[in-house]
């Protein structure tokens, strides 16, 4: 479903540059607006094989300390197809290669690679890591997934989804469906959820319901949220079904893991009565959450949902090293 993209004015992209993205509580409406627009001119631009040199000269740090495949990835392409380069530390905290082995502390470290790079990207089982990594770095810090924390990037590609998919996020139902608790997609993508005035639908068992803290903020800013336990109930009235995987490493009780993860699955026969037009999405990696058959629903869209990933971060790449310097001379360009 088309909508109708906008340019991004030069002002919008100048505010920018230098800041860094930790939370999705930080952004406004007009700052998702500037993002999705931005994605949307790289989507563009990729699909049209313009060789783009917005980020050449420049260095991205990637610091993975915490398994990834997808953002990982899509973080380091983007940086590829902008004409930058890319540094990279992939180890996780119990694997440890680099100084952190030795006893440097992530302040340190940071500060360190902050004189090698001119952005850096992290993922950490900690939470907050991303927040210690800002007070280090005079360069933008991206956060890329910290424990149990946030997920702004995975969020704000989930918004773009929605937005080509529906056309619109304003008065959609959504039903949040997994690891509630735990999962900082979720965490992240419900704020801005809430800025569109999307309705919430929160499906999960027992022991992995939003936090409370999540549940109540939400709803004194004005959001409508049902918990319900009857998925397929809540599909007849769904626009987009997100759902998340039980994550076996958030767990220090194997046998509160394995009681859990065959609650919920969507297959063929939970979807069959789901509202006309529904889509799925999922942040992925998918493990048993959604049967392989439901690939051929019409709506499933958790691939593209990945893929999509690129275009978002390339966008947050340029922008907040003030690099979206074709972007400015195609915005002045084209009327």
């Amino acid at each position: 479903m088309g909508i109708p993209w906008e340019k991004p004015r030069l002002e919008q992209i100048a505010m920018f540059e230098g800041k860094d993205v930790l939370s999705a509580p930080e952004f406004s409406k007009a700052e998702l607006d500037v993002i999705m627009n931005t994605a949307n001119y790289y989507e563009q631009s990729l699909l049209e094989k313009r060789i783009l040199k917005d980020m050449e000269g420049k260095v991205m740090a990637s610091l993975f300390y915490e398994p990834s495949t997808r953002t990982r990835l899509s973080f380091e392409t983007a940086m590829l197809r902008l004409g930058g380069s890319v540094i990279t530390v992939a180890e996780s905290l119990a694997n440890q290669t680099s100084s952190t082995a030795k006893g440097e502390t992530l302040h340190d470290g940071i500060t360190v690679i902050d004189g090698y790079a001119d952005v850096i990207v992290i993922r950490s089982p900690q939470k907050g890591a991303a927040d210690i990594a800002a007070l280090a770095a005079k360069h933008p810090i991206i956060n890329a997934g910290d424990g149990a924390g946030q997920h702004p990037t995975q969020a704000l590609l989930d918004i773009y989804t929605i937005l080509k998919e529906k056309g619109t996020l304003e008065g959609l139902k959504v039903t949040l469906l997994g690891d509630l608790k735990f999962g900082r997609t979720v965490h992240s993508l419900v704020d801005f959820l809430a800025i569109y005035g999307c309705e919430l639908v929160l499906v999960s068992p027992a022991e992995l319901r939003l936090p409370a803290e999540m549940t109540e903020s939400l709803r004194a800013r004005g959001v409508k949220i049902e918990e319900t336990s009857n998925l397929k109930n809540a599909l007849s009235t769904t626009d987009v079904l997100y759902v998340t995987r039980i994550q076996r490493e958030r767990f220090t009780d194997p046998a509160v893991y394995e009681k859990v993860k065959y609650e919920f699955i969507v297959d063929e026969e939970m979807i069959s009565g789901c509202k006309k037009g529904m889509i799925i999405l999922h942040p992925l990696p998918r493990v048993n959450e959604i049967a392989v058959s439901v690939d051929k629903y019409e709506g499933a869209r958790y691939f593209e949902q990945a893929h999509n990933g690129l275009y978002v971060r390339m966008a947050l790449l340029a922008l907040t090293t003030g690099s979206v310097v074709l972007a400015r001379l195609h915005c002045q360009a084209v009327g």
